[in-house]
């Protein structure tokens, strides 16, 4: 039996609502994809192209993210916790409402995006902005 696939170019399509569990895109081209309120726990979103796109209250808990462009991309009240944010960009991301305490941000400039100031404040203990 083949294995199964998965495209590596999603640029602009629609995935909401879908269950995406366990899904291997890394290195993917997510660019301005939509997954809204899509089940992604447990992906692997390492070294893909996230730019704008959108994961409102998508369920992202258990991803790595590791060194992936997140860009503009918006994560409005996502469940992102126990993911890995590892040398992720993420200037000018919306992570507005997401639960990511638990997450692991190293390398990644969570600084440069748009977040409450709930999580900024344990980011910056955890995870300080290197100077």
């Amino acid at each position: 039996m083949e294995k199964e696939v998965t495209p590596k170019d999603w640029s602009f399509t629609s995935h909401i609502g879908a269950d995406l569990r366990g899904i291997d895109l890394s290195g993917a081209d997510l660019r301005r994809a939509v997954f809204d309120n899509a089940d992604l726990e447990g992906a692997n979103l390492s070294g893909a192209d996230l730019r704008k796109a959108s994961f409102k209250r998508a369920n992202l808990m258990k991803a790595a993210f590791d060194g992936a462009d997140m860009r503009g991309a918006t994560f409005i009240k996502a469940k992102m916790n126990l993911s890995n944010f590892q040398g992720c960009r993420l200037d000018n991301a919306d992570l507005r409402g997401i639960r990511g305490r638990y997450a692991i941000w190293r390398n990644a400039n969570w600084w440069d995006s748009k977040m409450d100031d709930d999580l900024k404040k344990a980011l910056s203990k955890k995870w300080p902005k290197e100077e």
